[in-house]
């Protein structure tokens, strides 16, 4: 895992858009953004690592994402615009790199600015409910990620605008970080 600053720069999502301004695991810690990485050299390890997190934060459910052109087909390219469009979740989102490797940026709520964080294989990120982020793959165009869920899987994003940023899940997550909610615009 490797976070800093999006240079805002524009491009081609896939790129790293590194600002050169790199971002402590402390800082992500801070906005309620977990870390892992769990190697994938001995399965066995790994499952159980993951199992452990699992029983720990009360995930019940996982299945597997292959984003690529041929694990979503057709749906490819609506599900990248869908993926990158900024957005956050009334649950965690919770991922484990198992090949590929992908961007997850995450605001900062205090300046609003964009931490990218590159994920590769053996990565485990968990997103606390209500901080927008946005999830997009790099140049290999391929990852295949294990997903985890308290409850039954879903994955239901809540587009960044007004009615988000009064919404309970942002609110609680902006108080848990000591700020008050600022409204888009």
């Amino acid at each position: 895992m490797r976070a800093y600053f999006f240079d805002d720069v524009p491009g081609d999502q896939r790129l790293a858009h590194d600002s050169g301004e790199p971002v402590s695991e402390e800082t992500l810690t801070a906005l309620g953004v977990l870390y892992w990485h769990i190697p994938l050299d001995n399965n066995a390890v790994a499952e159980a690592q993951i199992d452990a997190i699992a029983l720990e934060r009360d995930y019940k459910n996982r299945d597997i994402i292959n984003v690529t052109k041929e694990g979503l087909g057709d749906q490819y390219e609506a599900k990248l615009k869908m993926f990158f469009a900024e957005h956050m979740h009334e649950d965690e989102e919770i991922r484990y790199i198992k090949a590929g490797s992908g961007f997850f940026d995450v605001r900062e709520h205090s300046t609003d600015r964009w931490i990218r964080v590159h994920l590769t294989p053996g990565d485990m990120l968990v997103l606390p409910p209500g901080i927008y982020h946005r999830f997009t793959l790099d140049e290999s165009n391929a990852v295949t990620a294990l997903r985890l869920f308290k409850d039954e899987p879903k994955w239901t994003p809540y587009n960044r605008n007004a009615e988000t940023d009064v919404n309970p899940y942002r609110q609680e997550y902006v108080e848990s970080l000591g700020q008050t909610v600022r409204a888009s615009a």
